[in-house]
């Protein structure tokens, strides 16, 4: 495997991230700086580029799902949307994140409407009301979904032109998992990871969700034009045991008993001649 790239600003280049320890075991990781991925790709095909040469069997390679949706021409021209009277009115009232409007923009609220429909998104709405009543928070998207909760509506620090778009979630992430899989023979997991939350919305079959979804709750592949849609997972394996003869001696045969961690003494017929 060649060396991992950390410092440089090109496409290409893989930069170390804050190491995390989860369960007693620490997994070093790595985002992965791209290209501008644009509708119709085959990301599996366009990214081998980066990925090469650099991936173990044992790692988890992290997609966002904006770029799978990106490449599955799931990108939406905020100049084509035309927000329905419903959709103005629910965005009024909609709270706005912190990293962008969210669906307090009318036209995101209408993407929503047509991918939940309206009725299911006006219960979601009463949803939302209970929850600022009660200090409750989240069951808007619970009642509307996944498909709504994984809008990507455009933010100040979009790259262009995605700064235009609205993008919805991946149709289907399965199918690209798959073809990374194959390609690269590793892990893979798709997910929605933003500055409030961390969900994985697809994963191979040996890939541990939850472990993904904890690894990368800080979001390290940023929110806005880091251009970092990738990330690596990779567990830090132990170094082996081992025990330095004691100072002055050489064997010859005789015996010295050294403890093995998990089993029995281990005995070794050694003689020991100074030196």
């Amino acid at each position: 495997m060649s060396s991992v790239l950390v410092t440089e600003n090109d496409a290409g280049c893989w930069i170390e991230k804050p190491i995390r320890k989860v369960h007693g075991r620490v997994y070093r990781r790595y985002v992965v700086r791209t290209h501008l991925v644009r509708p119709g790709e085959r990301l599996d095909r366009t990214m081998v580029q980066y990925l090469v040469g650099q991936l173990t069997q044992s790692d988890i390679l992290v997609l966002g799902e904006k770029m799978v949706a990106i490449a599955e021409g799931r990108a939406v021209a905020l100049s084509s949307v035309k927000p329905r009277p419903l959709a103005r009115v629910l965005a009024r009232h909609v709270r706005p994140v912190g990293y962008g409007l969210g669906l307090k923009r009318a036209e995101t609220m209408e993407m929503s409407i047509r991918e939940s429909g309206s009725v299911r998104i006006f219960v979601a709405a009463l949803a939302g009301i209970f929850d600022r009543m009660t200090g409750r928070s989240g069951d808007f998207y619970r009642v509307a979904g996944r498909r709504v909760a994984a809008i990507d509506g455009p933010g100040p620090t979009t790259i262009p032109p995605y700064n235009q778009f609205i993008v919805l979630a991946p149709e289907h992430p399965e199918t690209v998992i798959a073809a990374f899989v194959k390609r690269f023979g590793c892990r893979v997991a798709v997910v929605d990871v933003n500055d409030v939350g961390s969900e994985v919305l697809a994963w191979s079959h040996d890939t541990d969700p939850a472990l993904v979804s904890r690894l990368m709750r800080d979001n390290p592949m940023g929110q806005g034009a880091q251009s970092t849609p990738m990330a690596v997972l990779r567990l830090e394996e132990k170094p082996p045991l081992t025990i330095s003869w004691p100072n002055g001696y050489v064997p010859q045969s005789g015996a010295w008993v050294v403890p093995v961690i998990g089993s029995g003494d281990c005995g070794m017929n050694l003689n020991w001649s100074r030196v």
